[in-house]
């Protein structure tokens, strides 16, 4: 089983096309150590021929073109991409159909919420329905991936709840800020007997999700601030990253505290925020995490299982 990271930064991308922070100017300046990054999505495959996307994200036609097992091979038209599988609504997850047009079968998986809110807005109907089917997905079920002429891809997928937040567009101003249930999931991948997770969006550790993930082979998780405060620190927001819908990777309740009795064997980071200093080959912070055993995500990273 293959997974690629096509990107790996969080909403904006890295650096961010408005920003003038000093990490952003590094990455514009081509410093070897501020990596550039698209925003995340990951491509999954059993046969390396049908690939699957894990997010569908607003960069998805760069990474196509950075990407040569994306990009079509056969006739005059053909893709490899066979479908998408979303995590939940917000723009860096679901701009990206809008690429995907051009009448190319593909299968779109979703839970029945992310499906009501691409329904309700008719841009999205550039995706023929009678060739882009929209699977919906019920939390605790395991979808075998179909291939669009019908068949099996060797894959499966799980859709499981986990804390975030509703996609900001949606926010209403007396509606609890974060919640648990079909608008921010993560993604349980299986293939050759082989089983990865992909959160790219979590607000906290729950029991439940710590006993989903102990003893697992690889999480790919969310990464998008080093701190709770460093947007607000940095006078970039308001926001805590708890308030937006993601877990810090640093402090008593971030991410590498709350792993740090699971046993994953391998750990990666994504969604990764242009604010967090990780983004830096040689920030302190991103010694401190890779000491503490996790990698930071990149584009075109490759693991195989």
């Amino acid at each position: 089983m293959h997974a690629v990271v096509l990107g790996a930064a969080a909403g904006g991308g890295f650096p961010q096309w408005n920003s003038n922070a000093a990490g952003c100017r590094r990455a514009r300046s081509k410093d070897p150590a501020a990596r550039p990054r698209t925003q995340a999505a990951l491509a999954i495959s059993a046969d390396g021929h049908s690939w699957y996307l894990l997010n569908a994200s607003p960069d998805l036609r760069q990474q196509i073109e950075d990407t040569a097992f994306l990009q079509p091979s056969e006739g005059l038209r053909s893709s490899p991409i066979a479908g998408a599988i979303l995590t939940g609504g917000d723009v860096d997850a679901v701009a990206g159909l809008l690429n995907l047009r051009e009448r190319q079968p593909l299968t779109v998986y979703a839970t029945s919420r992310v499906h009501d809110v691409l329904d309700a807005n008719p841009i999205f109907e550039v995706l023929a329905r009678d060739i882009v089917p929209r699977r919906r997905v019920a939390l605790g079920e395991r979808v075998a991936l179909e291939l669009p002429g019908g068949g099996s891809s060797g894959l499966e997928i799980e859709l499981f709840s986990v804390p975030g937040k509703v996609p900001l567009y949606l926010e209403e101003s007396d509606a609890p800020p974060i919640v648990e249930g079909e608008d921010t999931v993560g993604v349980a991948v299986t293939g050759n007997g082989r089983t990865f997770f992909f959160i790219p969006g979590c607000a906290a550790m729950t029991d439940r999700l710590a006993d989903r993930l102990r003893g697992a082979e690889l999480v790919f998780f969310d990464g998008t601030l080093f701190a709770d405060d460093e947007m607000i620190r940095a006078g970039l927001g308001r926001k805590t990253g708890r308030r937006m819908g993601h877990m810090s990777v640093s402090g008593p309740e971030g991410t590498i505290a709350a792993f740090q009795p699971l046993g994953v064997r391998r750990r990666v980071l994504i969604h990764i925020n242009n604010s967090n200093p990780i983004l830096l080959d040689d920030s302190a912070e991103r010694a401190a995490v890779e000491a503490a055993g996790w990698e930071i995500g990149f584009d075109g990273m490759e693991i195989k299982l």
